[in-house]
């Protein structure tokens, strides 16, 4: 992860100061990308400890295509939703705020988010019965394996009012090359203290997951944003960071996945980061 600390020197560095939709005030720049090759380990940062599970739950809920914030805590917490009403989870915030403002369902059962993530990825364009992208994709890498058109996008312009949280990795491209499954992310915001690692732990084992499905091996992804900021509350912490130097990065554990509809059965616990030992964490509040 020595190209994120980078990313995090040149920002610091070179960025610029803005105003943004928070009032909290960023420093950034438009336009950065890092490359992980994915072959012989796992690109989770280890100058500070990433949040794994929170990284698997969420990725399962969107594969899921849910979009209701007490569905990812059941997935997370392992309970069911009447029995951890008082758990939060990275999503409770903005069900409370945007969620609430936009007048969707929100008690202690459930949290409605609006058409984010999942609902685009699993039923795009209708309400009921939309395309499910997630499936295509996968029959289409299996089919046409050269095709340059392996795009899933979150970002539905007719809808994007009406979600509690417009998507900051607003679309993804896969690419196979040698039976080697690679994935491209751009994230159009990137928060690139709390945000940004997050994002790479779970794109990168959307790729392992798809490389099981498909028979393929993992080769690189490839982040890409757009508005890279470090948040004006989170510079002492980022200056800690970068003092820290970089510990070997783990590998990723698995199951053996056949289908989506296996990968959906599994649990947070069935991944596992091998030889992962993080600093210890820092702490930062989320703008939302």
């Amino acid at each position: 992860m020595k190209q994120y600390i980078k990313a995090l020197e040149h920002i610091l560095e070179k960025g610029k100061q803005r105003d943004d939709r928070t009032g909290v005030g960023t420093r950034g720049v438009f336009g950065y990308q890092m490359r992980f090759d994915l072959r012989n380990s796992f690109p989770a940062v280890t100058t500070k400890k990433l949040a794994w599970k929170s990284v698997v739950s969420e990725l399962l809920w969107f594969l899921e295509g849910s979009t209701d914030e007490r569905r990812l805590a059941e997935i997370h917490f392992g309970k069911e939703r009447d029995e951890i009403v008082n758990k939060k989870t990275i999503w409770t915030a903005n069900a409370n705020k945007q969620g609430v403002e936009l007048g969707y369902l929100n008690n202690e059962t459930q949290k409605e988010l609006g058409p984010v993530y999942g609902k685009q990825w699993r039923s795009w364009g209708r309400d009921v019965g939309g395309e499910d992208q997630i499936r295509k994709i996968i029959l289409d890498l299996k089919n046409n394996p050269n095709s340059r058109r392996h795009i899933v996008s979150a970002w539905n312009v007719d809808k994007i009012d009406e979600m509690a949280l417009p998507p900051c990795h607003t679309l993804f491209q896969f690419h196979v090359q040698d039976k080697e499954l690679s994935c491209q992310l751009y994230q159009r915001s990137a928060d690139m203290f709390l945000g940004v690692p997050f994002n790479i732990a779970s794109y990168s084992l959307l790729v392992c997951i798809f490389s099981e499905i498909l028979n393929l091996k993992p080769g690189d992804f490839i982040w890409t944003g757009g508005d890279c900021h470090i948040y004006n509350n989170h510079f002492e912490q980022v200056k800690e960071q970068i003092q820290r130097k970089p510990m070997q990065p783990p590998s990723l554990q698995i199951p053996k996945f056949n289908s989506i509809e296996e990968v959906l059965k599994s649990t947070p616990k069935d991944f596992r980061l091998v030889d992962y030992s993080p600093m210890e964490s820092i702490k930062a509040p989320m703008a939302v």
